[in-house]
């Protein structure tokens, strides 16, 4: 089953539950599904990994929302921009927990044969790639650094 699929089903069960988070969430990414598809040179079904960035984007706007409400003492709004940003996580793959996450990168750095933090953007641009739906570019970043700059 496609992603536009279980959306659609899950909006279904969303409205039937009378769930209104769940319910704004889900047609958020099912409006952008649609906009993906439309755009020029869109295609008529989107790949894994399309709908993967189109999710992880719904989640990264839904923090940033929330974040700029909580600066300016707006928690309400904060907890519904952040209960939404669940309800779309839901469908995206598990992510790595941090101590996974250094593994990884620390692979990565010995494949690529880094010796210090002047070679991060050699690093970033394989760990970005291979760790791309698995963890957050912000925390993938960080660990490179935090790992480049101890050797």
């Amino acid at each position: 089953m496609s992603l536009e699929e279980r959306i659609n089903q899950d909006i279904k069960s969303a409205m039937m539950a009378k769930d209104k988070i769940t319910l704004e969430a889900l047609r958020a990414i099912k409006s952008a599904i649609l906009l993906a598809k439309t755009e020029k040179g869109g295609a008529e079904t989107l790949t894994p990994e399309t709908e993967l960035k189109l999710l992880q984007k719904q989640v990264k706007q839904r923090k940033e929302s929330a974040e700029i409400y909580t600066q300016q003492n707006r928690p309400e709004l904060a907890e519904k921009e952040l209960l939404e940003a669940k309800a779309i996580e839901v469908y995206l793959p598990k992510m790595l927990s941090d101590e996974e996450l250094k593994v990884e990168i620390k692979k990565i750095i010995e494949t690529v044969g880094a010796k210090g933090p002047s070679e991060m953007g050699k690093v970033m641009g394989i760990a970005s790639k291979t760790l791309a739906g698995k963890a957050d570019g912000k925390a993938i970043a960080e660990i490179v650094k935090a790992v480049l700059a101890s050797l």
